[in-house]
This record gives C-alpha cells, structure tokens and sequence, in this order.
C-alpha cells in the first residue's frame, strides 16, 4: 500500500518539511520535499504525485494556485493542505478549490500519517465497495461509475475529486431522504477522519459548481435547513 507511493511535500518552513519527509519515510513512502510552490509545479508538470501535502502560505506560487493547477490536470490526486493561518477562509477557499482535507499547524505527525494513508486508499480501487461495486448507478440522467471513478450528467462528464465521488454516491443511495452532514462524513472519510461541518458544506458547493458548469438548470442536491442535504432526481 506505501511502497514506492510518492508524497509531495511543498512547505517552506525548514523543519516541518523535513520532520514530514521523515515521517512518511519511516512508513515506506517516498516523499518529495519542495521548499516553493514554482519549483513544485515544473516537476509535476512532468510527473504528478500520488499524493500532494501543500502548505498554503508557500512562496513563488502559493499552495491555493498550485491546488488550482493541479486540479487542472487531475481530479483524482489526492490533496491535503496544512496552514498556520488563523483565518478559516483560507481553509474553505482550499476545499473550495479542491483540496480533500487539511490540517493546521502545529499538527502531529501520526494525524497526518493516518489522513495520507486514508486518502490514499480511497483514491485506490480496492476498497471501494459501493452498491453494488461493480454495476454503473443511474439516477435520471445522472449516471455514477463506481469502479471508474466517473460521474455523467446528460451524458457529459463530471470531473470530481474521489471525496467528492463519494459524497455524492452517499446522495443517490437514498433519493430524496435528507442525509445529515454527520452522515455524509461517514460515507465521504469511512476510515472515521473527524472534520468539520464547513467541510462538508464546500465539498458539496464544489459539486454544485460542477454540475452547473455542464448544466446551469441543475438544483439535485437541495440544503435540508438545520438537517443536511438530500438529491433530488429531476
């Protein structure tokens, strides 16, 4: 599962990066440590990473711009941010853009080993086990591919990120039942990562945004005020 999965590590501060690098060494990955977020970009632009940990706050191209380049080119790199900034826009603008998680500093490395490791395994095909796991699920006009980790509308494309994937695979389940956002956490980080409310909320506005760039009347996910969100099939 680790062996020979490369980590990107892009933070500037000295001793983060290399205390990260170490860690991720210890559990048999290969990290690729980057001190800016330029020459971070030249070699992915080469090579993309299995998995990339972005310091917001890096010089020469921040990490929200390297998260918006690198969603240009992959929907399915797993991405987690850590920031020491103490405004929480900076951490919903990242979901917002297409990070899957984040961490604020100081953080500990075990945390951030055990969010690497599940990104990584959701990202993988061998655990998802949706229902069923190997049939194409149709809603309307929505179709969800579980194995190919691809979303139709309309028979047009829907990029979405793995975590984005998931929650709405959680939605079609069950149209028309209201899903709480504890419960759509459950189904989005099934190896029990704890986050926030806010995050759920900016996965679903960025699925929202998605839908609507290929379809401006979409309205499938409804807010439930006080209660969660629910899809809605037309």
């Amino acid at each position: 599962m680790t062996a020979g999965r490369r980590v990107a590590v892009v933070e500037d501060e000295e001793t983060i990066r290399e205390g990260i690098c170490a860690a991720l060494t210890r559990e048999g990955y290969e990290p690729q440590p980057f001190d800016d977020g330029r020459t971070a970009w030249e070699v992915f632009e080469t090579r993309l990473p299995d998995l990339a940990v972005l310091d917001i706050g890096v010089p020469r191209m921040d990490g929200l711009e390297l998260c918006r380049r690198l969603r240009a080119k992959s929907e399915r790199l797993p991405v987690i941010f850590v920031t020491s900034r103490d405004e929480e826009i900076d951490r919903i603008l990242g979901l917002e853009i297409g990070a899957d998680d984040y961490l604020c500093k100081p953080f500990s490395m075990r945390e951030l080993l055990v969010r690497v490791k599940a990104l990584l395994r959701r990202a993988s095909l061998t655990d998802v086990a949706r229902a069923p796991a190997d049939e194409v699920v149709a809603v309307g006009e929505l179709r969800v591919d579980p194995i190919a980790l691809t979303v139709t509308w309309k028979d047009r494309g829907i990029p979405l990120t793995v975590t984005e994937l998931f929650l709405l695979q959680a939605l079609i389940a069950r149209p028309g039942a209201v899903l709480s956002r504890d419960q759509l956490m459950d189904s989005a980080y099934p190896d029990k990562t704890t986050v926030s409310d806010r995050t759920i909320d900016s996965h679903i506005k960025r699925i929202r945004r998605k839908f609507a760039a290929v379809d401006a009347a979409f309205v499938g996910i409804e807010s439930v005020y006080g209660a969660g969100y629910r899809y809605q099939a037309p």
